[in-house]
């Protein structure tokens, strides 16, 4: 079966939020690579981009893994209020999802916040404080 990583794009503050990512989904990141990690001749980096990550990648349980990066700047910038499809994440407890829900919301906007809903499911959806939108779940 297939495996879907969401990736998302960032003015500039990528590394910022998935050290807040990191900080609620626990774990360490398996990739980190700057522009300047591939500047060269071939690829020259201006001195105030070489520090913007091209990839940063955090795993997330078993088998997941949260990609982001942040856009280079002649590439535009990123709309952050448009919607970016939202990420959904299935927690394996009340427990969890109360965890995730709590830390992944907080300084964000609340869509519907935690609770049963009409569906049979514990659920919420909102928006981080980064402007990414996200659903967490727990169908016990």
């Amino acid at each position: 079966m297939a495996i879907i990583n969401p990736h998302i794009n960032f003015n500039g503050n990528v590394e910022e939020a998935f050290n807040f990512y990191r900080a609620v989904f626990g774990g360490e990141f398996s990739k980190i690579i700057r522009l300047k990690d591939l500047a060269s001749s071939e690829f020259p980096v201006a001195e105030k981009d070489e520090n913007n990550i091209l990839h940063i990648a955090l795993p997330i349980g078993t088998g997941s893994v949260l990609m982001g990066n942040d856009v280079p700047e002649f590439l535009g910038k990123v709309n952050e209020r448009e919607n970016r499809s939202k990420i959904t994440i299935t927690a394996e407890s009340k427990d969890e999802a109360d965890k995730l829900y709590n830390g992944l919301s907080a300084g964000g906007e609340v869509e519907m916040p935690i609770a049963d809903s009409p569906w049979g499911t514990y659920f919420a959806m909102f928006r981080d404080k980064y402007g990414i939108e996200w659903v967490v779940e727990y169908e016990g």
